[in-house]
């Protein structure tokens, strides 16, 4: 067992449409479940469901990586990060956060890989050159990578316990003088955007948190946190997968009945101090209703 759980009771929607989303829904088609979530550090038997969120978060890039490495990383620092349960300590984790300084594992393969992709494509957003600069520079400077992801129908509400935690973790972790002081944090995520979809047939959406910039394709947020961390970034922007799915791919992610979805990465840069405050903004954005 972790050396720290919390126990969160809530009203979660598991199907049907987003209450927050406006339409012309009926409250019949909602489910609304009861589900207990409990956090927990990441744990050996985690190992899989680790590589399945792992595998979400890149999409179809995912293939790029040694995922069986980097869930190792991650299980390898036990006390730094958190994942979120609903079955037990036995079951599989339905949601994830950790962070990875890439520093300190610059010289692992799974890493080294990870650096060059990131300078790569941030290479190609003029958004994000000043991250560009930043993994270009040898060695790289000691930047904290969050990486977190939940599955769909995970609410919003279970992110601000383990960015609390986390941030709590990185603190004890610098009193004890190990390698957790960053200079700077990357978060990677994922966005979408909509495309004319050629089918009838009608899905389930991701929550419609959006952004719109002037000339540009407005952007959807699969995690509605972001929206609010972006306002605190030193630069943020979307990156093309270098695997493409094929036309029909978009219609199997639709998010409404007229449109598809395409999905980008999402890249987010924080400058170390500026993170905190990030979170505290966060957190009263996505306080659950009293």
């Amino acid at each position: 067992m972790g050396k720290r759980k919390e126990l969160k009771d809530n009203d979660v929607e598991m199907g049907g449409t987003d209450p927050r989303v406006e339409g012309d829904e009926s409250d019949e088609d909602m489910d609304i479940v009861n589900v207990d979530f409990e956090w927990f550090d990441p744990q050996p038997i985690d190992f899989h469901g680790l590589k399945v969120l792992l595998r979400q978060l890149f999409d179809s890039d995912a293939q790029l990586f040694d995922m069986s490495a980097l869930s190792d990383m991650i299980l390898a620092q036990p006390l730094l990060g958190s994942t979120v349960k609903v079955d037990g300590n036995e079951s599989d984790p339905y949601a994830f956060l950790t962070v990875l300084n890439l520093q300190e594992h610059k010289d692992k393969p799974v890493i080294k890989d990870l650096i060059s992709y990131l300078q790569r494509k941030a290479s190609s957003n003029p958004d994000l050159a000043p991250l560009s600069q930043l993994l270009s520079q040898t060695p790289v400077p000691p930047i904290g990578l969050i990486l977190t992801e939940r599955l769909i129908n995970m609410p919003a509400e279970v992110v601000p316990p383990m960015y609390t935690m986390l941030m709590e973790e990185i603190a004890w972790a610098i009193q004890d003088k190990e390698p957790y002081k960053f200079s700077h944090y990357l978060i990677v995520s994922k966005t979408y955007e909509e495309v004319e979809s050629k089918l009838d047939m009608e899905d389930a959406r991701p929550q419609k948190k959006k952004k719109k910039s002037s000339g540009k394709a407005e952007r959807f947020y699969f995690h509605p946190e972001d929206e609010i961390l972006e306002k605190h970034t030193r630069c943020f922007g979307s990156i093309e997968y270098t695997h493409k799915r094929d036309e029909g791919h978009s219609d199997s992610k639709r998010a409404f009945q007229e449109l598809g979805i395409s999905i980008n990465g999402s890249l987010m840069l924080f400058d170390g101090d500026k993170l905190e405050g990030a979170i505290n903004e966060m957190k009263a954005f996505l306080q659950p209703p009293v």
